[in-house]
């Protein structure tokens, strides 16, 4: 009877832990998703930026140096805010010359090697690094070097931590989606075509 009591509570604690892992999971990869979103929003704001700056440019002979610089910026944000989306939908580059041809579960062991090795310790670098270099923009109160450029240069240097702080966030998910993939709880990421959106 004592075996038997046991056996159903190791069962139903580890239900719930995988249910936790789950949930945790999906959660994580709506956080991407909208950070995602967000960067495609700037893309939007980039290609009505441009659309202003050619008018202004060839049909009123007005060049405004603060908006081309802001074509920079916000060029940059949508790469950086976009890594942590790439991340999520297993957009990201890698050499699958062995990976492709690995079992699921050793690949989801690869990816949760390469998650805690290699990925979490670059994200912690230069989101660390990142810190002080917008605090010396802040505390110099740097500014574009142009006359008319923009003002608050900490602001766009803020953003390369802000951007490796999601992707390490967005990094747990991948985690956990290895983890589950490990356990025989979820199919492979990288066989389905189709990003979840």
């Amino acid at each position: 009877m004592g075996y038997h009591v046991r056996l159903y509570f190791l069962r139903y604690f580890r239900d719930i832990s995988m249910s936790i892992l789950l949930r945790a999971e999906k959660a994580i990869s709506r956080f991407s998703v909208a950070v995602g979103y967000f960067s495609a929003a700037l893309l939007l704001l980039l290609v009505l930026n441009v659309f202003y700056d050619v008018v202004m440019r060839y049909g009123l002979n007005d060049v405004s140096i603060g908006m081309q610089e802001l074509e920079w910026h916000l060029f940059s944000m949508i790469f950086l805010f976009g890594v942590a989306y790439a991340l999520q939908t297993d957009g990201h580059v890698r050499v699958d010359i062995l990976y492709e041809k690995a079992s699921p579960r050793t690949q989801a062991l690869i990816d949760i090697l390469g998650t805690v090795l290699f990925l979490w310790p670059f994200c912690a670098l230069v989101a660390y690094y990142g810190v002080g270099f917008a605090r010396e923009a802040y505390e110099l109160g740097e500014m574009s070097g142009d006359p008319g450029g923009l003002p608050y240069r900490w602001i766009i240097k803020g953003m390369i931590t802000l951007s490796f702080v999601c992707v390490l966030i967005s990094s747990l998910g991948f985690l956990l989606h290895a983890v589950n993939q490990f356990l025989g709880l979820e199919p492979p990421q990288h066989q389905s075509s189709e990003p979840e959106v």
